[in-house]
C-alpha cells in the first residue's frame, strides 16, 4: 500500500473508531427502561394508554435530571396481544436492548408468558393490573391490585345494604387465567357467606368476544331468581359490546347491577354511558378522586395527549392501571437512586418500604417481603359523563394477600418470594 493511502486509511479507521467509542459512551450515559404493551389486538384498547403514561412519566424523570444523573431512554415493544410473543419481546428487551427494568404486561396470561424470561435472566418487571394473586416472584413487583385489594371487597359491598344486598352472582369473564382463579377465590368466598352454587352462575367468553346478546338474555333469566349482581373480568375490546348489550335490552343497574374489575375509564370512553348509569367498578384509584396530586396528574396527561397529538387528544383520561404505571416507574427511580446502581439485586432490596405520594391521595408502600403495593380499595358508579363517582372506599392502604385464604393449602405458603437461581 502506498504510504499517502496508509495514512489516510489508518486516520479514517481511527476516526471510526474515535466515532464508535463516542457512541458507546453516550449510550453508556443513558438508562434504558423497556415498555412492553400490546399496541395492536384485542388488549390495544387497555395497554395502549400504559404504554403513554410511561412515557410521560419518563420525560418528566429526565426532564428533572434523570436518574443517578443519567436520562431514561425507553424501548417500546408492542407483543400484539400474542401472549408467547410477549416472551420473546420480554428476552428482547433483557438480552439485546440491555433493559434495566421492563413496565409492562396486562393479562396474566401474559405475565405467566413472560415471568420464566425474567427469572431465567435476573431481569426487573413491574407489573402494574388488577390481577389473581396466587403468585409471587423475586423479579416482579406488582404494583396493581390482589385479590383482597379489588375482588373479596367489591363482593363484600355487593352483599351490604349499600350494594344492594345481592343473593345470586353471575360470573361473567374473559376465558384465561385471571378471570377463572379470580372466580375460583370468589366462589369459595361466596361459600363463606352461605351462597349455594345454584345461586352462582359461572361464564367465560373467548378475547375478542363481542356478540353478547344471549349471555345478557341469560343474565335476566337468572335474576328472575333473586336479587343477583354480575361480576364482570371481561377483558379488553370485548367490553365495549358487552356494555352495548346491556343498554340495548334495558338491563339496568337498579335491576341488577354489574361490578367489573377490568372496566375504567378508558374502556367506557367509546361507549355511551348514559343507560351504564349506577354500575359499578373496584379499583384503588378513579380520575374522579379529589386531591391536588391527581389534579397535576390529570392535568399533566391532559397536556401531554395534547402536545404528542395523540388520538382523540380532547377526551383523554386517566384510570387505575395509569396510576400503577406512574407509581411504579417513580418508585424504581427513587430505588436506584438509593441503591446508588441500577443492578437487579441491590435494587430489589431498595424497593423494600419505598413510598410515593399517589394521585390516588394516599401514600402507597411497597411491602418489604411481598413486592406488592399497599393500596386503598375504592368502588365508583358510572355516571353519564363516562367518570365514576366514588361510593365506597377503604379508610387507608390495605395490605395485599397475593394467597388468598379462600384457596386451600395457602395458609401453609409464605408471604416472601421465593429467591432464584441467579440471585
Amino acid at each position: 500500500m502506498h504510504r499517502r493511502t496508509f495514512v489516510k486509511a489508518f486516520a479514517l479507521s481511527a476516526s471510526v473508531i474515535s466515532m464508535g467509542l463516542a457512541f458507546s459512551a453516550q449510550a453508556a450515559d443513558t438508562i434504558k427502561v423497556g415498555i412492553m404493551h400490546s399496541l395492536s389486538g384485542t388488549m390495544a384498547i387497555s395497554e395502549t394508554p400504559l404504554k403513554d403514561v410511561a412515557l410521560m412519566t419518563i420525560a418528566d424523570i429526565n426532564a428533572k435530571g434523570g436518574v443517578l444523573g443519567k436520562q431514561l431512554e425507553p424501548v417500546v415493544v408492542d407483543p400484539a396481544s400474542n401472549w408467547p410473543l410477549f416472551a420473546e419481546k420480554a428476552r428482547q428487551l433483557l438480552s439485546q436492548d440491555k433493559a434495566a427494568v421492563v413496565f409492562g404486561c396486562w393479562t396474566s396470561v401474559s405475565r405467566k408468558s413472560v415471568l420464566p424470561v425474567f427469572e431465567e435472566l435476573n431481569g426487573l418487571l413491574f407489573y402494574p393490573v388488577q390481577y389473581e394473586g396466587e403468585e409471587m416472584s423475586p423479579n416482579v413487583f406488582y404494583t396493581g391490585a390482589a385479590p383482597n385489594q379489588q375482588a373479596i371487597p367489591a363482593v363484600e359491598y355487593l352483599m351490604s345494604e349499600d350494594g344492594g344486598e345481592a343473593k345470586r352472582f353471575f360470573l361473567l369473564g374473559t376465558d384465561y387465567v385471571y378471570p377463572r382463579t379470580t372466580n375460583k377465590i370468589l366462589r369459595a368466598f361466596l361459600h363463606s357467606k352461605g351462597v349455594q352454587d345454584k345461586d352462582i352462575e359461572e361464564v367465560y367468553t373467548p378475547f375478542g368476544y363481542s356478540d353478547y346478546q344471549t349471555i345478557v338474555s341469560n343474565i335476566k333469566k337468572f335474576s328472575a331468581g333473586g336479587k343477583t349482581a354480575v361480576i364482570s373480568t371481561i377483558n379488553g375490546d370485548s367490553n365495549v359490546p358487552f356494555y352495548k348489550e346491556l343498554a340495548n335490552q334495558g338491563l339496568k343497574a337498579t335491576d341488577v347491577p354489574v361490578v367489573a374489575f377490568s372496566v375504567g375509564e378508558e374502556e367506557l370512553r367509546g361507549i355511551d354511558t348514559k343507560p351504564l348509569v349506577g354500575n359499578l367498578a373496584a379499583w384503588n384509584y378513579f380520575e374522579s378522586v379529589d386531591n391536588p396530586t391527581n389534579k397535576q396528574f390529570v392535568a399533566e396527561w391532559k397536556a401531554y395527549a395534547k402536545a404528542h397529538k395523540l388520538p382523540n387528544a380532547d377526551t383523554v383520561v386517566t384510570n387505575d392501571p395509569m396510576e400503577a404505571t406512574y407509581v411504579g416507574i417513580h418508585m424504581w427511580a427513587q430505588a436506584v437512586e438509593k441503591a446508588g446502581t441500577t443492578d437487579v439485586d441491590k435494587v430489589r432490596e431498595a424497593m423494600a418500604g419505598q413510598t410515593f405520594k399517589a394521585p390516588s391521595g394516599f401514600t402507597l408502600t411497597m411491602d418489604a417481603t411481598n413486592h406488592h403495593l399497599h393500596k386503598p380499595v375504592m368502588i365508583g358508579e358510572i355516571e353519564n359523563n363516562g367518570q365514576f363517582n366514588v361510593v365506597w372506599q377503604t379508610e387507608g392502604p390495605v395490605r395485599a394477600q397475593p394467597w388468598s385464604p379462600f384457596i386451600t393449602g395457602n395458609d401453609k405458603k409464605s408471604d416472601a418470594p421465593v429467591k432464584t437461581a441467579s440471585n
